[in-house]
């Protein structure tokens, strides 16, 4: 295979929502470049990019999908990406290691809410877009209304390259405004019969090249002023000023295409080959330094980790771009992010699991290796003496979690193991071994994410794993300041165990005056403060320890072991078994013995005063609350509105954007369990939502009577 060099390179993502056509027109870009002599299916389970089995068995695409193809005398380098929003990781990965995003609309059902997504992704990466209108042969298609609903969304950069002449069973020519020719395929598709355009269709074309023309010539002034003084450009100067206006992100060319029939393909190949930026057009990447490093063959070697899978009869196969230098197979490596060398015996260009051996690989290209001793997702390997690094790529928060465990607690050592290796292949699948709840709890982007890490633990693992319910951290608090003591005697021959501990607790806040008198019934109790300790808490804030002992009633080497009975607690809380949060604490008397007392004795002491006083100072449990943003459309606005109020959901806010309403909402995490599933349901998978932690608030009284009998309850049973 040719070396192609950096100015010979171009980095494409395959990105659109679910069903659009992704994998059936990289079937048919591979076909039509000689990669592959038949186009595989979807339902035949053959196509190059879904060839995992629990792809086959889904019907749709899990991971992502590297391929390359040799067009024009150029390499196109193509990372096919899932659709679905529980896969978005594998899209974001692909739109950080290339350089342009192609988006597919699906003509029958328009912009959909993955799509709006996905070029959200692309406006805040900077990359350039062209949008292929595919299905144009589906019943339903429909391409002005498609037209008119991407320019409403997108704006006025929306520029047709080509329009159809017919959409429906009947599609199979277009007119193409760049080259101002008309395209016409058999019902087989493949190579066009390429035509003067009809005089019937002269006056829309004419009117669209011209539209063409400006857009292009608006991205450099030097054809601005050759279209002012000639009304015209050349193709080559157009081809430049779409190029320019593609790394401004000034204009969207919009294709037509059937993916399935392969109609329009070949086409829009010659527009990524021919127009597309290359590698060094784009702004050069920046390191961990903040210092950006162009893609020169002639630089320092560094490469990027940027994908791991595991294949059979292979093991771990790792993807990676060259970011500078030239990449030879044997090249010996430092692991900058995780210390420690690597050899790369062998380089491998990747078209699905075909993998062709290559000698060297320039900046810009993308490879893959086998056998690594360490190297992971997300590691950068440069060559002796070299120090630059890479962390650019910025995963979307979880939103969907459950416990997970093995069927046989003997297997949970293999389980964790399985589990860490399948967030090396998607890093947003997030793994926790919650000591607070006493679960492995397992977050990701949807029912549909977790579902697959299932079928594979079980199918290719051979591991029967079980999903629950994750439990809620809850926190505990108080409301008003509360006052007990406690006495620990213990005597059963020798010394024995001895300690007194009175204390005062109250709500701690930031901006509260130190404790001076409190009154409980008739008696005042005045505080003398010796010392204190401000205890961040790792959960969330804050225990507050005033010694306010005097006359030695116990001695100051007791007091660590009285604030450990705190924090027992704390770690513990009396109502719930949950973590407890902002309190304050007077210690301000007590009794100890000259020869019993110990540090034992006196953390005990202080753990079950701490537990009376709390149950006396109007404790109440605290739940945990997320912003949620939820993208609908208009049609099924209400029911989601009723479906969030039926969550306990606050709604802080609607307005519309691009064509869909967006909902504001603060929703209690109990009642998000299983939000994911319920808006796909609600919406025919037409809605998207994001949620980020906001804060802890109070529960509803008949909420936190629940849980406090739940607790009661569990605690009698044990």
């Amino acid at each position: 295979m040719k070396v192609y060099q950096t100015n010979e390179i171009k980095n494409i993502s395959l990105l659109g929502s679910k069903g659009s056509g992704k994998t059936t027109l990289a079937e048919a870009m591979l076909y039509e470049c000689g990669v592959i002599k038949r186009r595989g299916t979807i339902e035949a389970k053959n196509t190059v990019s879904d060839y995992f089995p629990v792809e086959k068995e889904y019907g749709y695409s899990v991971f992502s999908t590297v391929f390359y193809a040799e067009f024009l005398n150029k390499k196109l380098n193509v990372i096919d990406c899932p659709g679905a929003d529980d896969f978005v990781g594998n899209a974001i990965t692909a739109l950080n290691v290339t350089d342009t995003g192609v988006i597919l609309v699906d003509a029958q059902y328009g912009v959909e809410v993955g799509t709006q997504n996905i070029f959200r992704t692309t406006a805040s990466l900077k990359k350039p877009v062209i949008f292929a209108i595919n299905q144009l042969d589906g019943e339903k298609a429909d391409f002005e209304n498609t037209l008119e609903q991407m320019k409403e969304i997108f704006g006025n950069k929306i520029v047709p390259i080509q329009y159809p002449l017919a959409c429906g069973a009947g599609f199979n020519s277009m007119i193409d405004v760049l080259l101002m020719k008309k395209y016409s395929w058999g019902p087989d598709g493949g190579v066009p019969t390429i035509e003067d355009i009809p005089e019937s269709e002269m006056e829309k074309a004419n009117e669209m090249h011209q539209a063409l023309v400006e857009a292009a010539a608006e991205n450099d002034e030097t054809l601005m002023e050759k279209f002012f003084d000639q009304g015209h450009l050349t193709e080559d100067e157009m081809r430049e000023g779409i190029r320019k206006g593609l790394v401004d992100r000034s204009i969207f060319p919009v294709f037509c295409v059937s993916a399935l029939r392969d109609m329009g393909v070949r086409r829009m190949m010659e527009f990524l080959g021919n127009v597309v930026p290359f590698v060094n057009d784009m702004p050069a990447p920046v390191d961990t330094a903040g210092d950006p490093v162009p893609p020169d063959s002639n630089g320092p070697l560094s490469i990027y980790m940027f994908k791991t899978t595991v294949e059979p009869h292979i093991g771990e196969v790792q993807y990676f771009k060259v970011m500078s230098g030239t990449l030879t197979a044997g090249a010996d490596l430092e692991n900058v992010t995780r210390g420690g060398k690597e050899r790369l015996a062998q380089l491998y260009c990747v078209c699905g699991q075909i993998k062709t051996q290559v000698d060297k690989l320039c900046a810009g290209d993308i490879g893959a290796t086998v056998k690594l001793k360490d190297a992971r997702t997300g590691n950068t390997l440069d060559e002796k003496d070299v120090d630059i690094a890479f962390d650019f790529i910025k995963y979307p928060a979880p939103k969907y979690s459950r416990a997970i465990r093995p069927v046989t607690e003997s297997d949970a050592e293999k389980l964790s193991a399985i589990l860490t290796r399948m967030h090396e292949e998607d890093p947003t699948w997030e793994i926790e071994q919650s000591k607070e709840l006493k679960q492995t709890i397992l977050s990701g982007q949807g029912e549909f994410h977790l579902r697959t890490l299932k079928w594979r633990v079980e199918n290719n693992d051979k591991l029967p794993i079980i999903f629950e319910e994750p439990k809620i951290p809850y926190r505990e608090t108080i409301t008003k300041a509360a006052r007990a003591d406690y006495r620990h005697k213990k005597q059963s021959g020798g010394a024995g165990q001895f300690g007194e501990v009175h204390l005062i607790i109250e709500p701690y806040s930031e901006d509260a005056p130190l404790p001076d008198t409190y009154k409980f019934g008739n008696q005042e109790y005045k505080m003398s403060i010796r010392d204190t300790q401000e205890i961040p808490l790792q959960w969330g804030g804050k225990l507050v320890v005033h010694n306010c002992i005097v006359g030695g009633a116990i001695d100051a080497r007791f007091i660590p072991a009285i604030v450990k009975g705190l924090m027992d607690r704390m770690e513990q809380g009396p109502l719930t078994g949950s973590y407890a949060r902002d309190v304050r604490v007077c210690i301000y008397d007590g009794k100890m013995h000259p020869v019993d007392s110990n540090e034992i004795s006196f953390r005990l002491a202080a753990r079950n005063a701490f537990s009376e006083a709390f149950r006396n100072a109007n404790p109440k449990v605290l739940e945990p609350v997320y912003n949620v943003e939820v993208m609908v459309p208009s049609d099924v606005m209400g029911d989601v509105m009723s479906d969030l109020q039926g969550r306990r959901a606050i709604i802080m806010g609607m307005s519309s954007e691009n064509g869909f309403e967006k909902i504001s909402a603060r929703v209690p995490l109990k009642e998000m369990s299983s939000y994911s599933t319920a808006l796909s349901s609600i919406t025919g998978g037409r809605s998207s939502f994001t949620m980020k932690f906001a804060s802890y608030e109070l529960v509803p009284g008949d909420v936190q009577e629940k849980l406090l009998k739940e607790y009661a309850e569990k605690n009698a049973e044990d």
